[in-house]
This record gives structure tokens, C-alpha cells and sequence, in this order.
């Protein structure tokens, strides 16, 4: 049997440091995207010791882009869009412009001319969609206000990038020619464009008209199969699929296609199971594809040429940051939401990489270029969380000094502690929570209620209930609460690592508490009584209970049981 495998060396090398450098990193508490790039810079050509097989990442990292544009595809959401257009549309637009321009201005003074400096500022322009959720998630912002801007811009700058990618390779012979190329004549430049443009657009009508009925279609008959393997394999096939057809027959790159064909799945009814079912392969070759950026990453640029690179992070950093603030702040959002999407912007990542890697494909960008960007996503993705980190610090200081001026900034502000004592806590306003608190308002029991969702905050306050806006695992929400105070805890929450979080930080407050949390299953039963004395309700020992009692209750019963019907 052969042992020269560098497919299977490389992924295991890949993969493998992948995750030990990932791991390192979440646990100082930065983006796990820094630990993928780096394991790219050890096995690349940059540094000593085993380097990849450099042939191969590169199409690894090719059906990476295709899955990560699946994805985006699959989440994209005209609806969140829409909602919030007034302010995402113009203000991604305007920050992008002036970001670019910020780009062209330092590539020109580098020398590198206008072409690369178009290249270089769009890639500096845009932000990392995976580093901004994993952001607004561990904050609870995601459903707020300030969560929905911030998305939908992010929303505006992938399609952006998207049409970017699509015209770069027409516009690539005249955009060389201020570098001492040849160039394109203007007419064969407008046929050239138009011939692209003509293509992605009868693309795109085949995946609107047809490919909207045909691919939901070819997906809920799987589906009916009840064969979970099939499904999951008829998506990636339908994914990868329309890629290469993209690509083959309508000249659009893989990514536009990947993009389209997570678009069309997103209207059906199964695309949460789609993209459920997909998330695992989708991460790994998304790893891959971060890997392979990471290896052609040369880091002697920070020491050699240190000038480009501080240039490119001042602009993520500062001039993303200053830019969308002004914007934010012009349409009348509070300062807290300015600061909240300033820092949400100031980092840059997958689309970034997939610019860069195509400007120098095309010759658009010196290999110099592509490490001050690679340079600057690492840097900047470091450096975003001490952003959030600092607004944070910044709101809890002066928002009890600044009064709200309107609903947004009420949201905006820490919760205030409540008064009660001997009281009922109740954490999630779920179908179970809603249920809870009726019984205990009929009873005459004080209770408040924490909750992390808006749409369920708005509704208790709508109820006159008293409300704790937060995560409930967080100590000072419980404080809010006064839980060291309190009677009861009513633990309603599903995800059973937050719901223990919860348990163990409430007894640890007040050891004689009295305790009743759900479990969705044994195991989650199981985790939660090794946090203390806890009533745990499992869901399936309640239906098989309910479902008992209803057939008894229907057929007549014995000291032997129920009477057969036969």
C-alpha cells in the first residue's frame, strides 16, 4: 500500500491544526478564524518545518468558498433586509466607497497602482460576516435593533462583493494597463462586460424562474424519502452542482453559483433543515479554505515592510469605524448603536481573502498586496474584540447618567435591579414559560421573568410583567434579579449548557432555592441534577405521562389495567 498521500497528509495537517490553534484561540477568547489562519501560515512555504501540498489546498479551499457561498446563500434574507433598508443600503454603500477610495489612496502612494488599489481598498471594505455574528451572538444582539442594522448592512456589502467578483476578470485587462500591460480597448472592453453581464444574467433567470421551482422541488422529494443521508447528500450535490454549472456553462464563478443556489433553497419550507444537515462539511471545508489563505500568508511582511501593513489596519480599524459612526449617527441612531456597528465593521475576513486571491490571479495585485490584507484580517480580527469589549465598559459607565431619549436607547441601557423579594424567577417566555407565569399571576405569586428575545421583552412589558432583559447565565443578570433573595427558579430554556450555567450560578447565590428546571432528555436531566438539588421535568417523560392519562381517561380501567378492546 503506497504511503505517499499528501491529499490525506494534507487535510489531516490541515484540519489537525486547524482545530489545536483554533482551540487556543476561542479560550483567550478571539475568533477561532485567527487559530485557522495561522495553522495555514505553519504548514505553508512561509515558515520551516512540513509544508502542504500547495497544489492541492488551493481546490480544497475552492469547494470551501463554494459551501461558505452556500451558506450566505441559504441565510440570506430579503425580508431582514428590507426591514432596515432606509439606513443598511445607503450606509454600506457610502462606508464601502470611501473605504475603497481610502484603499486606491494608500496603494497608490505604495506604488502599486490604481488597478490594485481598487482591489486592495473593495477588499479592505468589506467586513467578515462569521466574525460579526459570532460577535452580535455573544452579546444577545443579534434579534436587537443595532443586531438587524448591522446584519443587513453586512447583507448589502456580500452582494456587493458578489457583482465585484463577477465584473473583476472583464474589467482586469483595463485596470492592468496603469501597471504596463496592454490593456483592453474601450470596445472591446464594453463587449467584453457585456458578454459577462450577459451570461450571469441569463444565469440568474434560470436559477429565479426555474431553479426557485426545480431545486425545492428535487429537495422535498428526498425529503418525502425519509432516507436523512439522501437528503443531506441531494444538498450538497445541488449545491456543488450548480457551482460547476455556473462556471461551465454561463462563465460565472463558482461562488456566484454556490451563492444562487443556497438563494433558491432559502424559500423552502426545508431550508433550516438544509442547512442544519449541512453545517458540518460546510465548516470543514471552510476551515480548509481559511487554512489555505493562511498559507500564503508571508508573516516577514509585518517586520520587512511594516509601513502597508499599519496603513491597511488604520483603515479597517479607524477609518471603517469613524465612517460608519458618522452615518449611523447622521440617520439619528443613538450612540450606542453607532458604536455597536462601527465596531461591528472593523475587521475584515472570507470575502476579503476571496478578492485578493482573485485580483492576483488575474494580475490585477502584487503578492506583496495580498499579505498586507492577510496581514491586516488577522490583525484586525484580534483587535475587534477589545472594540466590544470597550463599548461595553463605555455603556455601563454613562448610561445611568444619560437619560434615554428614545425606545432604542432604553433597550440600550443595563437593566435596573428589582425590588422584589421572596419572589418566583422565571427564565425564558417560551410556550412552557408563558404557561408558568399565567399560574403564578392566578396564584397571587410575585414573579419577574428573564428573558434575552426583544419580540418576548415587548410582550411582557406590553402585560405590565416585570422583565430582566439579558442572558440568564450571566451573573449580573441574576444579581438583577435578586436570585440570592428569591423563593423559586423556573429554568425554561432548551440549550442544557446555558440552563446547568444558570442552575449552578442561582444555588451558589442562594444554596436554599428551590428549583425546577426542564430537560429535553435524559442525558440533559442528568447534566443538570449534577449541578445541585434540582426538580428536573423531562419533555418525554411529560408526553408519555399526558398521553397515559388521556387513554385512560378514555377507556375504562381495571385493577389489571386497561380493558382490551378485542
Amino acid at each position: 500500500m503506497p504511503h505517499d498521500l499528501p491529499l490525506i497528509t494534507t487535510i489531516v495537517a490541515g484540519i489537525g491544526l486547524a482545530f489545536i490553534l483554533g482551540a487556543i484561540a476561542h479560550r483567550l477568547r478571539v475568533s477561532p478564524l485567527v487559530g485557522y489562519l495561522l495553522a495555514g501560515v505553519v504548514i505553508g512555504p512561509a515558515t520551516p518545518g512540513y509544508v502542504a501540498d500547495t497544489t492541492l489546498v488551493p481546490q480544497l479551499a475552492e469547494i470551501g468558498v463554494i459551501l461558505l457561498m452556500f451558506g450566505v446563500g441559504l441565510h440570506f434574507s430579503v425580508k431582514d433586509l428590507l426591514a432596515v433598508r432606509a439606513i443598511a443600503l445607503p450606509g454600506a454603500i457610502a462606508q464601502m466607497g470611501l473605504a475603497t477610495t481610502m484603499g486606491v489612496g494608500l496603494a497608490v502612494a505604495l506604488g502599486w497602482g490604481v488597478g490594485a488599489g481598487l482591489v486592495f481598498g473593495l477588499a479592505l471594505s468589506v467586513a467578515s460576516t462569521v466574525v460579526l455574528l459570532r460577535a452580535l451572538q455573544d452579546r444577545r444582539l443579534v434579534e436587537t435593533e443595532r443586531g438587524r442594522i448591522a446584519v443587513g448592512w453586512l447583507i448589502v456589502e456580500d452582494l456587493a462583493m458578489v457583482l465585484v467578483l463577477v465584473l473583476l476578470p472583464a474589467f482586469a485587462g483595463l485596470l492592468t494597463e496603469d501597471r504596463g500591460g496592454a490593456g483592453l480597448p474601450l470596445a472591446d472592453l464594453a463587449a467584453t462586460v457585456a458578454v459577462t453581464l450577459g451570461k450571469v444574467a441569463v444565469f440568474v433567470a434560470v436559477m429565479l424562474l426555474a431553479g426557485r421551482r426545480i431545486v425545492p422541488w428535487i429537495l422535498h422529494q428526498i425529503a418525502h424519502s425519509g432516507s436523512r443521508e439522501l437528503f443531506r447528500l441531494c444538498v450538497l450535490a445541488l449545491a456543488l452542482g450548480v457551482a460547476y454549472a455556473a462556471s461551465e456553462l454561463f462563465g460565472a464563478s463558482f461562488a456566484l453559483g454556490a451563492f444562487f443556489a443556497g438563494l433558491v433553497l432559502s424559500e423552502s419550507t426545508l431550508s433550516h433543515r438544509a442547512a442544519e444537515e449541512t453545517l458540518p462539511l460546510r465548516d470543514a471545508f471552510a476551515v480548509l479554505f481559511f487554512v489555505s489563505v493562511g498559507m500564503l500568508f508571508d508573516p516577514a511582511i509585518i517586520v520587512d515592510d511594516p509601513v502597508p501593513v499599519i496603513g491597511a489596519l488604520a483603515i479597517i480599524v479607524f477609518g471603517k469605524s469613524i465612517v460608519a459612526y458618522l452615518i449611523v449617527r447622521a440617520f439619528g441612531h443613538s450612540r450606542v448603536t453607532a458604536l455597536t456597528i462601527s465596531a461591528s465593521l472593523a475587521q475584515i475576513g472570507e470575502f476579503s481573502f476571496i478578492l485578493v486571491a482573485l485580483g492576483v490571479a488575474e494580475g490585477l495585485m502584487p503578492p506583496e498586496g495580498r499579505d498586507v490584507v492577510l496581514a491586516g484580517a488577522i490583525l484586525s480580527i484580534l483587535i475587534n474584540p477589545l472594540l466590544f469589549r470597550a463599548i461595553d465598559v463605555w455603556t455601563a459607565r454613562t448610561a445611568p447618567v444619560l437619560p434615554p431619549r428614545s425606545i432604542e436607547d432604553a433597550r440600550d441601557l443595563p437593566p435596573a435591579p428589582t425590588r422584589l423579594s421572596g419572589h418566583a424567577v422565571v427564565v425564558g417566555y417560551g410556550r412552557i414559560g408563558r404557561r408558568i407565569c399565567a399560574a403564578l399571576e392566578a396564584a397571587g405569586v410575585p414573579f419577574l421573568v428573564i428573558e434575552d428575545l426583544p419580540g418576548r421583552t415587548a410582550d411582557l412589558a406590553r402585560r405590565g410583567i416585570e422583565t430582566v432583559h439579558g442572558n440568564a447565565a450571566t451573573p449580573d443578570i441574576l444579581a438583577v434579579a435578586n436570585i440570592a433573595g428569591a423563593s423559586r427558579l423556573f429554568v425554561m430554556i432548551s440549550r442544557s449548557f446555558e440552563a446547568g450555567q444558570v442552575v449552578a450560578q442561582a444555588l451558589a447565590a442562594n444554596p436554599g432555592l428551590s428549583v425546577v428546571a426542564r430537560a429535553g432528555d435524559d442525558d440533559h436531566a442528568a447534566y443538570l441534577r449534577r449541578h445541585g438539588p434540582v426538580e428536573v421535568v423531562s419533555d418525554a417523560d411529560e408526553i408519555a405521562r399526558g398521553m397515559l392519562d388521556r387513554s385512560f381517561r378514555v377507556l375504562p380501567v381495571t385493577e389489571a389495567g386497561p380493558v382490551s378492546s378485542a
